[in-house]
């Protein structure tokens, strides 16, 4: 259990049909962690009956967007110290000490960024623009909120961030079949932000920029150090950003639906 002479810490996870995932990520905090909130969006899987079984507090409701769902969570917390997860991540134990130490000891800083180890198709890729990928999700209460994007959010602060070194564990994509379904989500939702913002693509500029994604990705990011699996992420890569302009390109053809 926490300690009771240092900083408190709530652990908020948003999530929908997260049952193959969510236990052992609230397993990863539950025994250090003051509070563990999990904001549910209309789950049909169980979800809600795991978290609740491992000791969280879970809250159903609406999807109103990434940004506002992490507010609600947050609104939820009562603690010093807030650090958000998705579904599919763990915390390291070489992580979960170098938060406890903050917790014990304290900060100046708003903001911890740690980098994010993650998983394709089973293999932890170290190239392919996917390490050491550092994300901001260990932060002050009071000081911080979510700013609402078309796929993740992030946070709006003032103050300084600090840096872990640990990672964060990220189960990704764990098979083909979710790495289709990411890009198909993903490519959508991109397509429907540019669309709002005026933006045009044409076949062309889809098969230009998939191109580039894949060369991006590949080459300069060194995919093809990370084997077979760095090859079928670039094609990954491209095949969404492909899409992503060609659903633009579509709307725009025959309006939005």
């Amino acid at each position: 259990m926490p300690a009771s002479n240092r900083a408190t810490l709530a652990v908020i996870i948003v999530a929908k049909n997260e049952a193959a995932d969510i236990g052992d990520c609230i397993r990863s905090v539950r025994d250090w962690a003051d509070d563990v909130i999990v904001f549910d969006s209309g789950s049909t899987d169980g979800t809600q009956d795991i978290c609740r079984q491992l000791g969280a507090r879970v809250f159903e409701t609406d999807w109103p967007g990434y940004g506002e769902q992490s507010n609600r969570a947050l609104r939820e917390a009562r603690t010093d110290w807030v650090l958000s997860l998705d579904a599919d991540e763990r915390i390291s134990p070489e992580l979960r000490a170098e938060m406890i130490a903050v917790l014990e000891s304290g900060s100046p800083h708003t903001v911890y960024s740690m980098p994010r180890s993650s998983s394709f198709c089973g293999r932890f890729m170290k190239h392919s623009g996917w390490w050491p990928d550092r994300i901001r999700r260990f932060f002050k209460r009071e000081q911080v909120t979510f700013f609402d994007a078309p796929v993740h959010s992030h946070l709006v602060f003032e103050g300084t961030v600090g840096d872990f070194r640990a990672p964060i564990i990220h189960y990704s994509i764990p098979d083909l079949k979710a790495a289709l379904d990411k890009a198909n989500d993903y490519s959508t939702a991109g397509a429907a932000a540019a669309y709002a913002k005026g933006k045009r693509a044409s076949l062309g500029s889809a098969i230009g920029h998939g191109l580039w994604a894949f060369i991006r990705t590949y080459i300069i990011q060194r995919g093809f150090l990370d084997g077979a699996e760095g090859f079928m992420l670039a094609v990954s890569n491209a095949e969404g950003t492909y899409y992503r302009y060609v659903k633009l390109m579509m709307l725009h053809r025959h309006g939005k639906r």
